[in-house]
């Protein structure tokens, strides 16, 4: 049998990526040699094999037959016969069908490395139409690969739009999408996922939600861009540049879901513009299965980014509400998770992309101040019951209050500016 290694090993290495992942391809083999030879097989449709010493994957070359709709449609054929090349042309791109032997040589029969040297997102074949998953996999490239100058070729978003028209991506299980979306937020460009997905039509049929911004006047004096969805794509390219955190991204993506909800004489109304978003959040997390770690961030953001935005006026008694409604307390770390989707919701418009924006300090330093009141010398004084609440939320807002005098006061004009005085983001 043959060996080869294959898929996003050899392209990031081509690429000089650290290579997380090996993949490996075998040649004039079949089930009976692998297992002779030590691999240890797991799946029995798929037959893939872990290597008996490194464990990693070894999968038979095969090739592919569509079989019926979605991306699980396919009939595999795993034959000793198949070559290399037939099962390089199953894959998705290009870039992914290229192949490295032992010697270091490359097998590259589809022009994967001239398309990694030009910077280019290119189907392998026409084949391509036949999973829509792949539809989503390019944008996720796309995203991945922005910052070194990749683009999708103008005929592979031909054969994504036809996938789209073809009305296959709705045969995608939401846990398919939710996972191609989780993988984009560690991308350096997530923003660029809903970009590529809405150009080619996609995202109205995955994330109609998000879909729906575009084309939508944002409402209020604050917003250059006008646009929702523009100021959506905006938002998350700022929280890729502040934070790696993924919940603090899919936040920030989420945030402007309330914007469309609202009608303009509603907007005075805090609380109907917290409620219909979270009615909204809710909906989407639900609908595509996102994990309620992810869906938890996402609506305290969108209840509370406004409040953030508002920091210099607010009262310490206000934060120390803030606090306690969002269960702080025990989870400490959404503080600097709203104080960064905070700052991306307010940078990310036109203009305002190297704003100072104070407000996420006087918010994480408030916590720190309120956090350093111990509850154990109120009850060695004997308060009891009710009043050791009492007289913990007193001396929480005194340590806020002593905190705010002393820092907001080290930025007096921003506290006051029309910038950061906003009713909405």
């Amino acid at each position: 049998m043959n060996i080869f290694l294959v898929g996003g090993a050899v392209r990031d290495q081509l690429l000089g990526l650290d290579v997380k992942d090996q993949d490996w391809v075998v040649v004039n083999a079949d089930i009976k040699t692998m297992l002779k030879a030590g691999y240890k097989q797991v799946g029995t449709d798929f037959p893939v094999f872990l290597h008996p010493k490194t464990h990693e994957e070894y999968a038979l070359a095969r090739i592919e037959r569509k079989s019926g709709q979605g991306y699980t449609g396919f009939v595999c054929d795993f034959a000793p016969d198949v070559t290399l090349e037939e099962d390089l042309q199953r894959r998705d791109l290009t870039i992914n069908a290229i192949a490295q032997a032992d010697d270091g040589s490359l097998i590259d029969p589809y022009g994967g490395k001239t398309d990694l040297d030009n910077k280019i997102l290119r189907h392998v074949s026409p084949a391509f139409i036949e999973d829509p998953l792949r539809t989503l996999r390019v944008a996720r490239f796309a995203a991945r690969f922005h910052s070194l100058g990749f683009q999708v070729a103008d005929e592979t978003m031909v054969l994504m739009s036809k996938i789209v028209e073809s009305g296959e991506l709705n045969t995608l299980t939401p846990e398919r999408v939710w996972m191609e979306w989780k993988k984009s937020l560690y991308t350096s460009r997530p923003d660029v996922f809903h970009s590529i997905l809405r150009d080619c039509g996609a995202l109205a049929v995955v994330l109609p939600e998000i879909d729906a911004l575009f084309g939508v006047p944002l409402l209020g004096q604050w917003h250059p861009e006008i646009d929702t969805g523009i100021h959506s794509l905006m938002v998350t390219r700022q929280a890729a540049k502040l934070t790696s955190n993924t919940y603090i991204r899919f936040a920030t993506q989420m945030h402007a879901l309330n914007e469309i909800l609202i009608p303009s004489e509603e907007w005075s109304s805090h609380k109907t513009y917290a409620k219909i978003g979270n009615i909204s959040v809710k909906a989407v997390c639900e609908r595509v299965r996102v994990p309620n770690m992810y869906r938890d961030v996402a609506l305290f953001v969108c209840i509370e980014h406004t409040n953030i935005h508002n920091a210099g006026e607010l009262k310490a008694s206000t934060f120390i509400k803030l606090f306690d409604r969002n269960d702080f307390w025990r989870k400490p770390e959404r503080v600097p998770q709203l104080a960064i989707a905070s700052q991306a919701v307010y940078q990310g418009r036109i203009g305002f992309e190297n704003c100072p924006y104070p407000q996420a300090q006087w918010l994480i330093g408030a916590f720190e101040a309120a956090n350093t009141v111990d509850v154990q010398p109120i009850m060695a004084e004997g308060f009891q019951g009710h009043s050791i609440r009492q007289e913990l939320t007193r001396r929480r807002i005194h340590a806020v209050k002593m905190y705010l005098n002393e820092n907001r006061t080290l930025l007096p004009n921003l506290s006051s500016d029309k910038n950061f005085n906003m009713t909405s983001d």
